[in-house]
């Protein structure tokens, strides 16, 4: 009667929330370094987008778009398309418009 009793007494099946991931660490202010390679780099970039800034520069979303105008202002990369989710910019080629 002692096993069936063990048996009955059957611990509840703990869920798991999930492992938490380590959140990424990306600049909020563009530094030195950053700031030169994104001025040195953008340009060869064939597809120019805010993620692709995040993921490359390790900087935040918000500095990226920024960024993005800034480049964008000065000439050196032009928008593709235009959205109010996403803006696709491609680098500025001289004399082929």
């Amino acid at each position: 009667m002692a096993p069936a009793a063990a048996g009955a007494k059957k611990q509840k099946k703990k869920w798991s929330k999930g492992k938490v991931k380590d959140k990424a660490q990306h600049a909020v202010i563009l530094d030195k370094p950053t700031s030169e390679k994104l001025n040195k780099d953008v340009q060869s970039y064939r597809l120019i987008t805010v993620a692709v800034l995040v993921d490359r520069l390790k900087i935040n979303g918000s500095l990226a778009r920024k960024a993005l105008a800034d480049l964008e202002q000065r000439g050196v990369i032009k928008k593709v398309v235009a959205h109010n989710a996403l803006n696709v910019y491609t680098r500025e080629v001289g004399g082929s418009d």
